[in-house]
């Protein structure tokens, strides 16, 4: 599919890092509020409030977006196994861990921003459920697989890696029923595999949410 270019920002900040693998690259602020801090919404580190890198295009998925998502996924989320993949701030992975997730990865290939959430997660006490991979997504994904049973896939907007990874989570990186959820810019259709069943979609500002439901692939 044609990429099609950010649209004009209003303001004089840069849009983003441009490098494919960052989370920041091609995103929009939302215009959230407490813009340099991350509120975990619910679950046992609810209401904590958690320092964000000022970074330009690094915001957490919306307030709104996270409650309607995690409502979704309320039944999903106990025992969890989770991958945050392109976490940036780690807003999804640390709200499933707050919402009794048994554990998380969280692959960021900036380093400085890697290193914000390694802090964030052990100012929760949560370190120990959870690691984080200094790397590119798609790098991450070529390697050994474990199998999760929820997935974030949240890549920097206008960058083409929305269907490469999707299709990349079918090599061993999903459970049979696994819940996927995908945020991309609101204009992309995305291709995600056939076995992967749209459950429910959100929208906010420049962005689609969509959270999927994978059934076992048929064999041939």
């Amino acid at each position: 599919m044609t990429r099609r270019p950010p649209r004009p920002r209003r303001s004089g900040r840069p849009a983003g890092d441009g490098r494919p693998g960052s989370k920041s690259a091609g995103r929009q602020s939302h215009g959230r509020r407490d813009a340099g801090r991350l509120r975990i919404i619910g679950g046992d580190y609810r209401r904590r409030l958690l320092p964000v890198l000022d970074s330009p295009g690094l915001r957490p998925t919306p307030d709104r977006v996270r409650e309607t998502l995690f409502n979704w996924l309320t039944a999903a989320l106990p025992g969890a196994r989770v991958l945050d993949l392109f976490a940036g701030t780690g807003a999804l992975g640390l709200e499933a861990l707050s919402r009794g997730a048994r554990e998380a990865t969280f692959v960021e290939r900036d380093a400085r921003v890697a290193a914000q959430l390694r802090e964030n997660l052990a100012t929760l006490g949560a370190d120990t459920q959870a690691r984080v991979v200094g790397a590119d997504a798609a790098s991450f994904l070529a390697g050994p697989a474990a199998p999760c049973s929820l997935v974030f896939l949240d890549p920097p907007f206008r960058m083409g890696l929305a269907a490469p990874c999707c299709a990349a989570l079918e090599a061993g990186w999903l459970d049979e029923n696994a819940w996927i959820y995908l945020e991309t810019e609101a204009e992309l259709a995305p291709e995600v595999p056939a076995n992967w069943q749209l459950h429910r979609e959100v929208r906010a500002g420049d962005s689609h949410g969509r959270l999927y439901r994978r059934a076992a692939a048929q064999q041939p």
